[in-house]
Order: C-alpha cells, then sequence, then structure tokens
C-alpha cells in the first residue's frame, strides 16, 4: 500500500510566514526558505535554513499525533586523526550527561516523563541523535536539544566515566567478538591513508588517554549550528515548529568549521589477507574489493549485484555455498554507504570443519563464474523487489523517514536522496549488474581475512 503523502505549502504561505518569523530576528536567527520537494513518501520535505548556518528540514504528516526529532551533525569517524579515533563516538556518550541548565541524568528523565524514545549513534560520516516523541511534546525537546548543542559541561569525573564504558564496549563488540575483530581488520587492511582505516569506535589507546580538554575542542570545533541539520517528521504545526527552532537555536553562533582535507587512498594494486586465530566453532572469512562513495552513479547497481550474490536463500552465493555445496551456514554482502570510497563486503560463516581457505577459494570461485554465466533477469528482478521492500520499510514510520532524510541530506547533500536512488535500482538492466562486477570485483584486487578456530577439540 502506498504511503500517504500530505500537500506541499504554496510558496506565498512559506513567504508570508516568513515575514512574520523574521519581524525581530537578528542576522543569526533569521530564517530562509530553501526548496520544497513535494514527491517524498509521507509528504513534501521542506528546508529552511537560519543565519547561523542551522538546517531545518520539515515533513508535515498529521496521520497521527507522534513526531520524530533527529539533529545530525556532520562529523564522525572520517573527521578524526591518528592518536585521536573515537572521539566522535565517545562524544555521543557525553552528549547525554550534564549542562549549564541541567544535572546530569535530566536529560534522560524529562524525556522518559513525556514519553519519548531517544538514542543516538555514530559511524563514519555523521553523528546523530533523535527522539520519537508525543506530538505535543515538541517544546520540550526543542528546548533540551538545543540546550545540549551549546550548554554542554565536560568535567573530568563524567568524561572518565564515560571513557570505561566506552573501553567495555569496545572489548565487548571488538576484542572479544569475531565479527567485530574481523570488520575491524578488515577495514584497516584495506585503507592505508584514508581515516576509514580507523574503527568508528577508536583504538583502546586513544580511548584510554583522551582528556576532558580533547573533548572540549572537539565540541567547539564541530557541534555548531552551521554543522548541523535538524529533522522533524510527523504531526507538527509548520508556524509553531519554525518558531520554537528560531526562539532555542537562533542566538548560537556559527563556528569556524576546518577544511576537512581527508587524505587520498592511493590505489590498491595487490591482494592483501589476514588470518586471524578465535575461539570460534567454525571458520569465517570476509572479502573487501574496493567500491565508489554512496553518491557515485555505480553505487546503485553495486547494491543490486550484491543483493542478487549474497541476500536471501534465492541468491547466488547462498544457493552455491549454503544449499548445493554445503559448505557455509551463512552469506552476507554490503556496499559501504560512506560519503567516500569505501568497500564491498562479503563474508561467510563456514560449516562444520571447513576450512577458511577452502571457503574464500569457494567464493572466489563463484564470483568469477558470474564472468561466463551472468546474472539472469530473474535474479535481477528479485534483488530489486528485496531493496525495494526495505526502502519502503523503512518509510513506514515518522522515525524511519526522518533518519532517511537526515542521513541523504549529510552524506550526498540531497535529503530526499533516497527517491532517486530507488528509481535508479528499478531502471537496471541485468547488463548493468554485469558491468559494474567486471569493472569491481572481476579480476580485482581484494582484502581478505581468514579466521581460523583455536578451540581444542570437543571445546565447541
Amino acid at each position: 500500500m502506498p504511503i500517504a503523502t500530505s500537500q506541499p505549502p504554496e510558496p506565498s504561505q512559506v513567504t508570508a510566514l516568513l515575514q512574520r518569523l523574521n519581524r525581530s530576528a537578528d542576522r543569526f536567527s533569521v530564517i530562509t526558505a530553501g526548496p520544497i520537494h513535494p514527491d517524498f513518501p509521507g509528504g513534501a520535505v521542506e528546508t529552511y535554513r537560519l543565519g547561523n548556518g542551522l538546517q531545518v528540514l520539515l515533513q508535515i504528516d498529521g496521520r497521527a499525533p507522534v513526531l520524530s526529532y533527529n539533529v545530525w551533525f556532520r562529523v564522525g569517524s572520517r573527521n578524526e586523526r591518528e592518536g585521536k579515533t573515537g572521539l566522535a563516538h565517545l562524544f555521543e556518550h557525553l552528549m547525554f550527561n550534564e549542562t549549564k541548565l541541567l544535572p546530569a541524568g535530566r536529560f534522560d528523565q524529562m524525556l522518559e516523563r513525556a514519553g519519548a524514545e531517544t538514542n543516538a549513534a555514530t559511524w563514519t560520516d555523521w553523528t546523530f541523535y533523535y527522539e520519537n516523541i508525543p506530538a505535543d511534546q515538541l517544546p520540550l525537546v526543542v528546548k533540551l536539544e538545543s540546550d545540549r548543542m551549546r550548554n554542554l559541561v565536560l568535567r573530568a569525573k563524567p568524561v572518565a566515566s564515560e571513557k570505561e564504558v566506552v573501553a567495555n564496549e569496545r572489548r565487548y563488540r571488538v576484542e572479544d567478538d569475531v565479527d567485530g575483530a574481523v570488520s575491524e581488520t578488515l577495514w584497516s587492511l584495506a585503507f592505508k591513508e584514508h581515516p576509514y582505516h580507523h574503527p568508528t569506535i577508536g583504538w583502546m589507546t586513544d580511548i584510554e588517554n583522551f582528556t576532558p580538554a580533547d573533548c572540549r575542542e572537539f565540541y567547539k570545533t564541530w557541534y555548531a549550528p552551521n554543522n548541523a541539520t535538524v529533522v522533524l517528521v510527523g504531526d507538527l504545526d509548520r508556524a509553531k515548529a519554525l518558531r520554537l527552532i528560531q526562539r532555542y537555536y537562533g542566538a548560537m553562533r556559527p563556528a569556524k568549521l576546518p577544511e576537512v582535507q581527508v587524505p587520498r587512498e592511493p590505489l590498491q594494486t595487490e591482494h592483501r589477507l589476514a588470518v586471524l586465530e578465535r575461539p570460534t566453532p567454525t571458520a569465517k572469512v570476509a572479502l573487501g574489493f574496493k567500491c565508489p562513495e554512496f553518491s557515485h552513479p555505480d553505487h546503485a547497481a553495486l547494491s543490486v549485484l550484491v543483493e542478487a550474490l549474497t541476500g536471501g536463500r534465492s541468491a547466488r552465493l547462498y544457493r552455491e555455498l549454503v544449499t548445493e555445496q554445503e559448505i557455509a551456514t551463512d552469506i552476507s554482502g554490503w556496499a559501504s554507504t560512506f560519503r567516500d570510497p569505501g568497500l564491498v563486503e562479503i563474508s561467510a560463516t563456514g560449516r562444520g570443519t571447513v576450512q577458511p581457505e577452502a571457503l574464500r577459494d569457494a567464493i572466489e570461485r563463484c564470483l568469477a563464474s558470474v564472468a561466463a554465466d551472468p546474472i539472469s533477469d530473474d535474479e535481477r528482478d528479485r534483488a530489486v523487489a528485496r531493496l525495494e521492500l526495505g526502502f519502503l520499510r523503512g518509510l513506514e514510520t515518522v522515525g524511519g523517514r526522518a533518519e532517511s532524510i537526515g542521513f541523504h541530506s549529510v552524506v550526498i547533500d540531497d535529503p530526499v536522496g533516497s527517491v532517486a536512488r530507488m528509481e535508479a535500482i528499478r531502471s537496471l538492466s541485468a547488463a548493468a549488474l554485469q558491468d559494474v562486477a567486471r569493472r569491481y570485483l572481476f579480476g580485482q584486487p581484494c582484502t581478505a581475512v581468514l579466521v581460523r578456530s583455536n578451540l581444542t577439540p570437543g571445546a565447541a
């Protein structure tokens, strides 16, 4: 069933509203209107900007008295340097602590009392915070979010406490987790110069050595209105929402953002290999092939190709390695959705006593066979259908739509870019999949991580 869509506002309505809102505004709080994107599922996406640089994206959907409020910052592990890795992720934790107006813990208490669901996430290119709330709680959320963007207090004791939380998270998710260790090893081996080399959670030594001064400098540098996008989706009144944003964010001054000079990754010309020994009952393999950035025209075709190879029980690799050869129990794949070029990952878990070398060789043979036996129209259709289902499911809720709008705004500078991407995916032919397979997979340098079990016989 199509997602219901509300009508976009008339330009004259927006002009009249902004004239009222800006009567007493100064240069930082004045609001200007940007493009209106009318064809996004759920309703038009409206764009606004405050004089201090804060971007505001609205989608009005009054079908239920709920809304999602996101704040996206254009900073992630991509913006870190060696010796200070993991600071963006640590800061995500610190943002739930004390401000000049609220003691530690009060932020969560007030939102919980208001019936809100709240959380945050950090990755390579971004950090975002969200609240899914009853619609009448919007004033509270705007007040709280603007407060912690402007007034966070970074004392030594809470910084030390959150460092220990993150260190324990790293132990749990990477050092004591086979899949986490494999992913970290794969990316650190595949990238030598680009900051995608280091994990978003950071290296343990860096986490342990962060100081409150490091955190204050990071906050001062990146947590500024001209580096942020606020996304509101749901049952809201345009005038009231913009007035709240103007009131609480309009007094903030923009920061002088550093020029981001990300090192260019040298062309990979050789195969790279790492072999790990871990207490896992079966072998694991991860292969990485260099792929273009999320905004690149080839990325959509690569995503369909990876889905055709690894997505579901009818996918080529699953059918051959799990169902027919019975040498694997699981196959997965992904083309990284990053601002800069990343990796196509293909991973497998072995069955029984299958060795990782045999599993890797089987994957490589299967990939090579695509050259002689191309992805069929039927395989292409199934892959596109699975991706379209995921696309539509992601837009069913106000939270899902807010996250999509924020993500695409930050990563490709197009808040409704998911729609054009889905249209591109639908239009792809099987021949287009064969073309990207030839240019990015067939005979291309590969980074491989093999995991051997170091369990003694009978220990599993």
